[in-house]
């Protein structure tokens, strides 16, 4: 475990929505490395929907572009309906995000680095638990919604 692992007792159930299965696989192994849980890994909008709302994650990690089309917007709005589930685009796509973030907390932007998907997962934790950062981490944008409760 790295020293940006997840408090012990404390790792995110993550649903990582990545249609390269390389990335995928990337993710899980550096999600697994922090200490977290990857509850599934979705490459389409119904399978990241099905598995969203059968295991209500702490974290999803979505792409704009999925194998099915442009539908990472379609899932974050499916998936940030449930309180219980922050949404983080990972995306080279950016402008396709619309102007309210479809319910989700911010974007990393793709290609990332781990220490950038590490740091974004503790903040994220960090708000969650009501304990935010005094600042965003560098590598992710807070969406207007989370940038305004700050």
């Amino acid at each position: 475990m790295t020293a940006d692992a997840a408090p012990s007792g404390h790792p995110l159930r993550i649903l990582v929505v990545e249609d390269e299965a390389l990335i995928a696989l990337e993710l899980e192994c550096l999600l697994d490395d922090l200490g977290h849980i990857t509850v599934g890994v979705a490459c389409n909008s119904s399978e990241a929907i099905a598995v969203g709302r059968a295991t209500a994650p702490d974290v999803a990690l979505v792409d704009i572009h999925l194998v099915d089309g442009p539908t990472g917007v379609e899932v974050a709005r499916a998936l940030a309906a449930d309180p219980r589930t922050t949404v983080v685009f990972m995306t080279a796509n950016a402008k396709r995000i619309p102007d309210d973030f479809a319910g989700a907390f911010g974007v990393i932007a793709k290609p990332y680095s781990e220490r950038v998907v590490a740091s974004t997962l503790a903040y994220v934790a960090g708000c969650r638990a009501g304990r935010p950062q005094a600042h965003c981490p560098d590598g992710f944008s807070p969406s207007p919604a989370c940038a305004a409760a700050r």
